[in-house]
């Protein structure tokens, strides 16, 4: 009998939205996994069948089919339980009817089904920093205030093309509406996956915001000044967070403010803010701390 190398052996867990959503490319990552690797697929239907899954993952890489989503829960859970560090993730991206893909495009992972296997398979484990809150959430990409505007106004729409109101799936004509009710009953469930109750992403009134913004205790803007946006993304330079605030113009335009911070406070009125694909507040202050080297995905070499 031949034994298998402990880094060949991987736990696929797959998304139940992916699963029923795009079968198709599903079974192609899983035949190039398969053909790969030795592989253990959970298939989990609810929100203690996926920890059970990660908590007995013994040894085995752990592999994440499915949209932005998925990976979040994953990483999630990983942090509560304080394993993140030892844990090497990969992820297969399958979205369906919008379902977000922008996180895992920004990170680099290969968005067709065979090219993200072969990464999962061939691909290397880069460290990456993770932004983490003072309620224990956490975010792997970008932090945004306000978290959506009405179409055609969002201040980040170039920087997220999945920001779209619509690709939240909620508002009648958009796209995703058209859903199934038993998808949309799936996606229901399994979106109970994640660490705590959030809000789908939905379009607000667009308006400035009076906030104080401190980085490493010291006060980049304060309650005098409104901000149109601001945009918080870990990874920058001595391992702190790229911080970008774009002040409201008057007359001239404001040119933004920007800072590298490792600590991040927003206080002020009742404000919402978007960590990835999840919408959360409203809350009057919340601080992020950049954790570096936090976590690892396996990329493409």
């Amino acid at each position: 009998m031949t034994e298998v190398a402990t880094s060949d052996q991987l736990l696929v867990v797959i998304d139940p939205v992916a699963r029923h959503g795009d079968g198709e490319a599903v079974r192609i990552a899983k035949d190039v996994l398969s053909a790969g690797a030795t592989t253990k697929v959970c298939l989990p239907d609810g929100p203690e069948e996926f920890d059970r899954a990660l908590a007995r993952r013994g040894s085995r890489r752990l592999v994440v089919i499915g949209d932005d989503l998925a990976l979040l829960r994953a990483v999630s859970l990983l942090h509560r339980q304080r394993e993140l560090a030892g844990c090497a993730l990969s992820m297969v991206p399958v979205g369906v009817d919008g379902g977000p893909l922008a996180l895992a495009r920004a990170l680099g992972v290969p968005t067709g089904a065979v090219a993200a296997a072969r990464a999962v398979l061939d691909g290397t484990e880069r460290r990456l920093d993770l932004l983490v809150d003072d309620s224990d959430g956490v975010v792997l990409g970008a932090l945004r205030i306000p978290p959506l505007t009405g179409a055609g106004t969002d201040p980040w729409a170039l920087l997220d093309p999945d920001g779209d109101p619509a690709h939240a799936g909620g508002a009648p004509g958009a796209p995703g509406h058209h859903h199934h009710h038993w998808l949309r009953t799936c996606q229901s469930l399994v979106r109970t996956l994640a660490s705590r109750p959030v809000r789908a992403a939905a379009p607000v009134a667009p308006g400035p915001s009076r906030l104080r913004i401190e980085v490493d205790g010291v006060t980049l803007v304060d309650l005098d000044q409104p901000v149109e946006a601001v945009c918080v993304t870990p990874g920058g330079a001595g391992g702190g967070a790229r911080v970008e605030v774009r002040p409201v113009s008057v007359g001239a335009v404001a040119a933004p403010l920007e800072a590298v911070a490792r600590t991040i406070t927003v206080s002020g009125a009742d404000f919402r803010y978007r960590a990835d694909a999840l919408v959360g507040g409203p809350v009057r202050t919340r601080t992020w701390t950049v954790r570096e080297a936090a976590w690892g995905l396996t990329l493409p070499g």
